[in-house]
């Protein structure tokens, strides 16, 4: 029955992405978006897109302050309304507003180990020149009109310890580790045999589900930490307990298991990569330099905020896997490859229409773009698709609509629209020619 071959089609989509390796790039990034969060205060940001500042200043501050601040598509449209309405400017607010999503760690981290670090690198590249091209279009086309500048967001300032610095340095390291694939990360320095005797109807059933022995035990580990993270993390601003030191001793197990190379047949071979002993040594130095750098409320604000993103996205996240691997099975693959299968304007704007109506939450998009690739979308519309689907859809406008006024709005929306349709384009021209 056509019902449970969808059901299959989900559910084998959904197996094979709990059992990757993009656990290495989506754990290490959920931690470091709690800890932009928790740790950098948003006056470190928002003081440089007051209105006594100037435009060298406030328009790059507005186009990295999306990856600061660890903004997704949800939380970017109050931030935008806020700093707007207290003077920020409409050019900078609009940077902000566009680029902000696009670059959230979370997005681009996923983004460069499920699809490619080409489109990644692209991603934030030209939604950072393209963002900053809105915002001055809309200043510039709106420069007559003045509103009242409330300034008492902008005028404080926030500077982090060297610690804080050393600790996001190292988070930065681990998730560059888990997803870089040079020959030293991924190089085998040397192998553990473990002579285990494997059933046949394990390996069997395993291979009817199209998973590894290693896969498995990724999934069972989360499967896991979901209930120990519940209890250990919920109310961990108040102070940890028992539930906490488990639910992070489940966090690293799962990432030790993910880190090695491991195949199996008969017996047990691990091979221990160059990204098994970073990851290794990143763990032992992370744990040294949170206890001497961190407070006791800055590891719990810090744990606390991390997990609330997880229970924010990841669920949407495992609907929007599942629902890849159900649409991957319903839509012809020639429809895609006739729409979007070459790198033209129309195929651009394509893509651009189809992150418009058919909206994802932050991260989801880029299991709908990997569905995509696979199934013949050129990365020129592939990347127009990325960089629209966060910045509109059909709430967000409606949203938008409400701060700035429908006549802003309808220009925002096109700009947009012309500009992810050129930068997929672009980037489009720009792997035909290398």
């Amino acid at each position: 029955m056509l019902i449970f071959e969808l059901l299959e089609a989900g559910w084998l989509s959904l197996l094979d992405y709990l059992a990757a390796h993009v656990i290495l790039c989506l754990i290490p990034a959920f931690f470091i978006a709690g800890g932009l969060s928790a740790l950098i205060p948003k006056e470190a940001v928002t003081r440089y897109l007051g209105p006594d500042a100037s435009k060298w200043v406030s328009y790059p501050a507005a186009a990295v302050g999306g990856f600061v601040l660890a903004v997704c598509s949800c939380t970017i449209l109050p931030l935008f309304a806020g700093i707007w309405r207290r003077g920020a400017g409409l050019g900078p607010a609009v940077t902000f507003l566009f680029v902000g999503p696009a670059v959230n760690i979370l997005a681009i981290a996923y983004t460069g180990a499920a699809i490619g670090m080409d489109i990644a690198i692209a991603r934030i590249v030209l939604s950072i020149i393209f963002g900053i091209g809105i915002g001055l279009t809309m200043a510039f086309l709106f420069r007559t009109e003045e509103q009242q500048v409330d300034a008492s967001m902008f005028g404080a300032e926030a500077k982090l310890r060297a610690g804080v610095w050393a600790f996001f340095g190292l988070m930065i390291l681990f998730l560059v580790a888990g997803t870089l694939q040079i020959e030293l990360l991924t190089k085998t320095y040397f192998s553990i045999y473990l002579d285990w005797d494997l059933p046949v109807a394990l390996l069997s059933g395993l291979e009817s589900l199209h998973l590894s022995l290693q896969g498995a035990l990724i999934i069972l580990l989360l499967m896991l930490t979901a209930p120990l993270a519940w209890k250990g993390l919920n109310d961990v601003w108040e102070g940890s307990n028992g539930w906490t030191v488990s639910a992070l001793g489940a966090v690293v197990l799962t990432l030790l298991i993910a880190a090695p190379q491991i195949n199996e047949t008969a017996s047990i071979q691990i091979n221990i990569t160059g990204r098994a002993i970073a990851v290794v040594g990143l763990l032992v130095a992370l744990v040294v330099v949170a206890r001497q750098s961190l407070t006791q409320d800055e590891l719990g604000n810090w744990l606390w905020e991390s997990w609330k993103f997880v229970k924010q996205i990841f669920p949407l996240l495992i609907l929007g896997v599942f629902a890849a691997g159900v649409i991957k099975f319903l839509i012809p693959e020639i429809w895609v490859q006739t729409l979007a299968g070459e790198n033209t304007l129309l195929a651009n704007l394509f893509g651009v229409l189809f992150g418009v109506f058919m909206y994802f939450p932050t991260l989801v998009e880029v299991p709908i773009a990997r569905m995509f690739l696979d199934m013949g979308m050129h990365r020129g519309p592939l990347l127009a698709y990325l960089m629209a689907d966060p910045a509109l859809s059909v709430q967000s406008i409606l949203v938008t609509g409400k701060i700035m006024g429908r006549q802003k709005t309808v220009i925002y929306v096109a700009l947009v629209s012309v500009f992810s349709t050129l930068a997929g384009y672009i980037f489009g021209l720009v792997l035909s020619i290398v």
